[in-house]
């Protein structure tokens, strides 16, 4: 049996052209004053054998923690602005962005698109909808239009550079409002529109000092935080009070 398996190892080629890849850092700490940040992704390709034939592309997405999100449709019932229709997106991430080094149409099919979910509206799940929602796909696309007027999905076509065909680098700018936890980092390979090869790594995000004791306390201890609320607005107001009596001549 143990000649077996070597035998299939041995049998198995090794990849011709494999991601080095790093980051500028893997863990952001969201603090009270936090604005927002820069991730600077690069890295190398590793070739057994010299490079022939068509270009490299590189295509890069970094993905935030998926969460379900209700989408609703808005229509003028009699004179007033109504919601007529929801529905629920199983799975969309909280933060999506697609950096490639050429146009995606050039650099990515369709086919690799379905397979790997790389794209924005591949990222996004959407299975289930009421019976009287005809056009799922419609809610699907506002969804992306809000959150990329926002700039928690970005698309950045060109914006990946490729050196030598060899060496990469991009940079994806982060906003203020992250959603604590996992970002996932993706890098693939491409000719011809085929993903040749591909790399996957992890960006921690978490909430640390008064950032967090304050969601801490809001979800585990609302009771107490809402005292705690209470009691800075009154002081809040005392204090409005007396400066204003303090200055009043």
């Amino acid at each position: 049996m143990r000649w077996l398996v070597a035998l299939l190892i041995w049998a198995v080629p090794a990849a011709a052209e494999e991601v080095v890849a790093d980051l500028s850092q893997n863990r952001i700490s969201i603090t009270a004053d936090f604005d927002g940040s820069e991730i600077l992704i690069f890295g190398a390709v590793k070739r057994e054998e010299p490079l022939e034939g068509v270009p490299l592309e590189v295509v890069i997405t970094l993905s935030g923690p998926s969460q379900t999100v209700m989408v609703r449709r808005k229509s003028r019932v009699a004179a007033i602005w109504a919601n007529t229709a929801a529905v629920e997106v199983d799975r969309a991430p909280s933060f999506y962005a697609v950096a490639t080094s050429g146009p995606l149409s050039q650099v990515l099919s369709q086919t690799e698109d379905l397979r790997h979910r790389i794209t924005t509206r591949r990222a996004i799940r959407a299975v289930g909808a009421p019976q009287e929602v005809l056009d799922l796909p419609e809610f699907v696309r506002a969804l992306i239009r809000v959150r990329e007027g926002a700039g928690q999905y970005q698309l950045r076509e060109g914006a990946v550079s490729v050196r030598e065909q060899t060496l990469f680098s991009t940079s994806i700018e982060l906003p203020a409002n992250l959603v604590e936890g996992n970002y996932e980092v993706r890098i693939f390979l491409t000719r011809e529109g085929h993903v040749i090869n591909a790399y996957d790594t992890v960006i921690y995000v978490q909430k640390v000092g008064l950032e967090k004791f304050l969601y801490v306390l809001a979800h585990e201890r609302p009771f107490i935080y809402g005292l705690m609320s209470l009691a800075l607005a009154g002081v809040a107001g005392w204090g409005a009070s007396a400066a204003f009596r303090w200055l009043r001549p």
